[in-house]
């Protein structure tokens, strides 16, 4: 193979300072799969360091098991990241083919289609039909661009969730438009699975639109679509999570809630949008000011929240992790806590919260509902702002 991929002429272990490394274990110990999986980010670390050849961490297959979570970079004394290590390990593995096929069908459909999903362009933007949202291809413009995401725009439990929000934003006359068909995956997925080629053709599609359409304000579901466009791009893109909108339209008066809705609910604090990027306080606050709702923290919340295992390209791979998944504990604590509802604010934790609640066969004893949705049952007796149905 040669020597450990050089990067612009810096060798991998100089490029991420690995002769730094304590090999204290802290990243191993904070690992959210670690437990379960062979994954060793102390071991692969130390092994990036002493080896001149990629032969025997490219053998590793426990690197699809990482989330890119970053809780290993975030509890590492020396500020150090295994996590961007792991991800060129990834690289190493597609540059030779060593990659799972489910992988492999992900990546040529965000290439093909503009998605994972291996949906069609086409009817990226058929979950808002009779719904009057607007788009760019309409020539309907206004101050702020909601970015929709993939999995949002594809999923059918995730549609629902941003049929909501379309709801909510106009109910609370907040001024926006989307790019319709034109949208292609902000790419998050593809640089963590490794893929830094395509993610930079998808980056720079999305970057011509964006300066293009010149939005003061760019609008996303997803905290991955956020955490890319914001840490991702080059020039980064100021964008804003729905929760931190929601929050400043709930501070304002603004969402026009008209009924209680009598929920005991924990929130589930997604990775990406907490401790990729600080925002803990907004989606608390929007669901502070529903009328009805009663929330109770998880143990691990915020900073120290539960991975759900769904982020770093893990929704198309099964992983080497054996027992009880991370999100099966997180709905049993809830379901032991007492709560109605599981609340989160990603797509991702979303689906795996919900098949980790039908797996745990929790189904008639607990609900997982987006922040969206439950701001909308607040709101819906609204004369249908969207021509959303009525949810009972």
């Amino acid at each position: 193979m040669g020597k450990l991929r050089d990067i612009e002429g810096v060798p991998l272990a100089e490029r991420y300072e690995l002769a730094a490394c304590l090999q204290c274990g802290r990243c191993t110990g904070g690992c959210p799969v670690g437990l379960r999986s062979p994954l060793n980010s102390r071991r692969l670390l130390y092994e990036a360091l002493i080896r001149e050849d990629g032969e025997v961490l490219v053998e590793r297959e426990e690197v699809w098991d990482c989330t890119a979570c970053r809780t290993c970079a975030d509890r590492c004394p020396r500020g150090l990241e295994p996590v961007s290590v792991i991800r060129e390990i990834r690289t190493l593995k597609i540059e030779e083919g060593r990659i799972p096929q489910t992988v492999m069908d992900a990546l040529e459909s965000a290439l093909k289609h503009g998605n994972p999903w291996g949906r069609s362009r086409r009817k990226r933007f058929a979950w808002a039909d009779g719904l009057g949202v607007p788009t760019l291809e309409e020539g309907d413009e206004a101050p702020n661009l909601w970015f929709v995401g993939c999995t949002p725009a594809y999923d059918p439990r995730c549609q629902e969730a941003a049929r909501a929000l379309a709801g909510i934003l106009r109910a609370a006359g907040y001024p926006f438009t989307t790019l319709g068909n034109e949208e292609s995956c902000c790419g998050s997925e593809m640089l963590r699975l490794g893929e830094l080629g395509l993610f930079e053709e998808l980056a720079e599609a999305n970057r011509a639109l964006l300066d293009e359409v010149a939005p003061e304000t760019v609008l996303t579901t997803s905290p991955h679509c956020m955490n890319a466009l914001r840490t991702d791009y080059d020039p980064a893109v100021s964008a804003l999570h729905f929760s931190q909108v929601l929050a400043r339209l709930a501070d304002e008066g603004r969402i026009p809630f008209r009924r209680e809705v009598p929920l005991r609910v924990a929130f589930h604090d997604p990775c990406y949008l907490g401790k990729q990027n600080g925002v803990y306080e907004e989606p608390r606050a929007a669901i502070a000011a529903v009328p009805g709702v009663e929330l109770v923290e998880f143990d691990r919340s915020r900073e120290r929240s539960l991975c759900c295992e769904g982020g770093g390209g893990r929704m198309w791979l099964e992983g080497l992790g054996e027992g009880e998944r991370n999100a099966q504990q997180r709905v049993r604590t809830a379901a032991d806590m007492g709560v109605d509802a599981v609340v989160t604010a990603c797509p991702f934790c979303l689906l795996t919260l919900e098949d980790a609640r039908k797996t745990a066969g929790l189904e008639d004893a607990l609900e997982i509902v987006d922040l969206a949705e439950l701001v909308w049952r607040g709101v819906e007796d609204l004369p249908d702002p969207c021509g959303l149905e009525t949810r009972s």
